[in-house]
């Protein structure tokens, strides 16, 4: 079987397609017999195979050229594929112990083999939904983003090597393109995509369709997603782009991934969190009211920005003589003035996660895209109970993020909406 030009793999072409890669067959001992390959891919996007035998597993994520979820009929470049292979290797160099190794990628079939992240991982949103606690997520979490998002930008960069991978990262405009349409544009106006838990939220819907305010920050947001280059993103950075044990968080999926506002980033994870803080109220149970679980969510909220925080600048004192050329050193050469930008740039950076976080929250409960937080919440009534709460404190932080001083004052205003 020839592998020369693209064509979408079932479990029989997948196996002759692994023997026939040595970087993939030498991960399996190259041994077939007891092969268990699954397929799982439950995103919108793309086949993903988990194969495993008994010397090794791996898994197999192949890129169709359209929308899985809605079918040929929405084509989608199947280069995305390129880029997340990019991103991973970049950021998995970057943050190892939070990023899946790739051992190979093949531009032609839009495939790439990587690590399995064998049970007990789980994606976190689902770990979320089931009130599980995880200790070591904000640690975690706070320094992926931190390590990609310092090294990938100016701070680290020289101007000619950032212009050189933004160039590179202007080639995976498609899926830009998408998260303008449903993050920024969509749910401000009628569009057959958008959905909600009608008839409860149809006033609640038509409300962010006709606020004036909401669509001046949403303009100004999506300029800064659209025009500023300013790190390596993951583009999509979601609870369900992360998988998570009791010790183990690893992200995955950065299809999405090119050179934009580190906020988008910052912003995706934490309004994701806040969605799941919101849902909560609709999987208490007899015996359990996840009040101790909301807790630990705002906990979590806080200190993975605190630990970010903390992080980033570490870094950037560690490499501030090093070849970043947004403040050179002999400019920013004591250490009042270089207080001075540090704390200019993470209130913007702060306030910036905080506007891109809110747009992210409003996308999922007006928008195309749900989240299962919300969706497995059986009862209509209650589930819009919840989404119209956390609509309400996502319209309110888009509007009035520049109030915010700091992260504590966020978990308050959460605690007051709910």
């Amino acid at each position: 079987m020839s592998f020369e030009e693209f064509k979408p793999l079932n479990e029989k072409s997948l196996v002759e397609y692994i023997k026939a890669t040595p970087s993939l067959s030498s991960r399996l001992g190259d041994k077939y017999e007891d092969l268990v390959i699954k397929e799982v891919g439950d995103g919108n996007l793309n086949f993903v195979f988990i194969v495993v035998g008994s010397t090794g597993s791996l898994v197999i994520k192949q890129a169709l050229p359209y929308i899985r979820c809605i079918g040929e009929s929405w084509p989608m470049t199947k280069e995305r594929a390129y880029f997340e292979a990019t991103t991973l290797r970049k950021h998995g160099g970057l943050s190892p112990d939070h990023v899946p190794e790739v051992y190979h990628f093949d531009r032609t079939m839009a495939l790439i083999g990587m690590r399995y992240l064998e049970p007990p991982h789980i994606i976190l949103r689902k770990g979320l939904v089931a009130g599980i606690e995880y200790p070591f997520l904000a640690e975690h979490m706070s320094d992926y983003m931190a390590k990609t998002l310092f090294f990938t930008s100016l701070l680290y960069h020289d101007t000619t090597e950032h212009k050189r991978a933004v160039t590179e990262f202007c080639g995976n405009v498609e899926l830009c393109r998408l998260t303008e349409q449903v993050v920024f544009s969509d749910p401000y106006r009628v569009s057959t995509f958008n959905r909600w838990t009608s008839p409860y939220l149809d006033d609640d819907a038509k409300a962010v369709r006709e606020d004036s305010a909401l669509k001046l920050e949403i303009a100004e947001l999506k300029s800064m997603f659209c025009e500023r280059a300013q790190a390596l993103i993951h583009g999509d950075l979601h609870t369900g782009s992360v998988m998570v044990t009791q010790d183990s968080t690893q992200v995955i999926d950065p299809e999405f991934s090119f050179y934009g506002p580190m906020g988008f980033d910052i912003g995706a994870y934490l309004g994701n969190l806040i969605l799941a803080f919101f849902a909560q109220d609709g999987h208490a149970a007899e015996g359990n009211d996840r009040k101790e679980y909301k807790q630990w969510i705002l906990r979590t909220i806080e200190q993975t920005w605190n630990m970010f925080n903390k992080r980033f600048i570490a870094l950037w004192d560690q490499n501030k003589d090093g070849p970043g050329e947004a403040y050179l050193a002999d400019i920013y050469n004591n250490t009042e003035v270089m207080h001075l930008v540090q704390d200019k740039y993470m209130r913007n950076l702060f306030h910036d996660s905080l506007g891109f976080g809110a747009a992210k929250m409003i996308r999922r409960i007006v928008g195309v895209a749900h989240v299962e937080d919300f969706e497995s919440i059986k009862d209509d009534n209650q589930r819009a109970v919840c989404e119209r709460k956390a609509l309400e404190f996502g319209k309110m932080l888009l509007k009035e993020r520049r109030k915010f001083k700091c992260i504590g004052e966020v978990v308050s205003a959460i605690q007051q909406q709910s």
